[in-house]
């Protein structure tokens, strides 16, 4: 029997998790075209429940920190008619200006240029803040989530989500099965327990989530295979492709996603 469906239908069926309603609903192609990584919207959907709809309301101001194409962003005003401040360095704010006027949210979401270390804004301006498979480029120094939780209101939560460990590995060299394409930068990926640690131990805030996303390495896997046949970017087509090797090889033994939610004390 012939396959009648459209090339964009076949390609909604791939990314449509039962997992992540919300995100299923998405355009297809448009994730595609706009990743700049793990499916951002399957990740910011498993974080939000740990946030908590009282954290999440309508007119919340939500920092959504180290954005990329701003899809994140729609996604908490669409979803949680929130007021977000799209912030990231490397995609420009007319770029993302334009994607957020194209899906409906301009009067939703600003986006920023701001760099992790030097943010624009004033202390307790945010009832939350989120950052979906960026934080572990900046949060792992010991003071950075203090100075970060001084823009949350008293009680605010931030939330993220990172690519993870399983367990933290042993020594100084990276585990056997994944050497052939380690690179320095993972050394900043992290145990849910090493993160609940690191935050604890900043007195910033009162951890209240910090979890494994059971299976998650097949959701990366799958959205690899995905960006490596899909994506109009050869760069992402080739990153992806390689990620797709290393995560094909571990198979959940050691790669993953962890997420971690605190409250701001």
């Amino acid at each position: 029997m012939s396959d009648n469906r459209t090339t964009d239908d076949r390609l909604t069926d791939r990314v449509t998790h039962p997992l992540y309603p919300l995100s299923s609903q998405y355009d297809a192609p448009w994730t595609v075209d706009n990743q700049m990584g793990p499916n951002a919207l399957w990740l910011l959907e498993w974080l939000a429940p740990a946030l908590g709809l009282d954290t999440l309301r309508p007119c919340a101001r939500v920092l959504d920190l180290g954005c990329g194409r701003a899809m994140t962003s729609v996604f908490l005003a669409r979803e949680f008619h929130a007021q977000v401040t799209a912030a990231d360095l490397w995609v420009a704010p007319d770029d993302n200006a334009r994607r957020i006027a194209e899906a409906g949210f301009a009067d939703r979401v600003l986006p920023v240029h701001a760099e992790a270390h030097d943010l624009p804004f004033g202390e307790c301006g945010f009832d939350a803040i989120v950052s979906i498979d960026a934080y572990q480029y900046f949060g792992t120094d010991d003071l950075y989530l203090p100075t970060l939780t001084r823009l949350l209101k008293p009680g605010g939560r931030i939330g993220i989500v990172v690519p993870a460990l399983r367990e933290e590995p042993e020594g100084a060299e990276p585990p056997e099965h994944l050497r052939a394409w380690w690179e320095p930068d993972f050394w900043c990926w992290h145990s849910a327990e090493w993160w609940r640690r690191h935050w604890t131990r900043s007195g910033a805030v009162h951890v209240e989530t910090a979890d494994w996303l059971q299976d998650g390495w097949r959701d990366w896997l799958t959205w690899c295979e995905v960006v490596a046949e899909e994506s109009p970017e050869e760069f992402h087509r080739t990153m992806a492709r390689r990620v797709a090797e290393m995560v094909r090889a571990d198979e959940g033994r050691t790669l993953g996603f962890v997420r971690v939610v605190g409250r701001r004390t």
